[in-house]
C-alpha cells in the first residue's frame, strides 16, 4: 500500500486472528504461514462482506492443509 494503513472491519480482524501459525510446529508452520500471507494480503486489497466470506473458506482450507501436512506420509 501507499504508506496508508487500510482500517480493518472488526469481523475481518477477527477471523484474520486465526491464520495465527506461530504457536505450530516448525513443519506445520510452514504451511499455515502460506495461507496467512495470502489472507493478510487478501484482507488489506479488498472489502465487504465476501472477503470475510472468502476468509472463512481460506480458514478450512488452511485448517485442511495443516491436518495433512500433520499425517504422517504414506498413511
Amino acid at each position: 500500500m501507499s504508506g496508508i494503513e487500510k482500517e480493518i472491519h472488526p469481523a475481518v480482524a477477527e477471523v484474520l486472528r486465526h491464520f495465527d501459525y506461530h504457536h505450530l510446529p516448525a513443519p506445520l508452520a510452514e504451511v499455515s504461514k502460506h495461507v496467512h500471507d495470502l489472507a493478510h494480503l487478501m484482507a488489506s486489497h479488498l472489502e465487504g462482506p465476501m472477503l470475510t466470506t472468502g476468509l472463512h473458506d481460506l480458514l478450512r482450507a488452511k485448517d485442511a492443509f495443516v491436518r495433512a501436512a500433520a499425517k504422517p506420509p504414506g498413511k
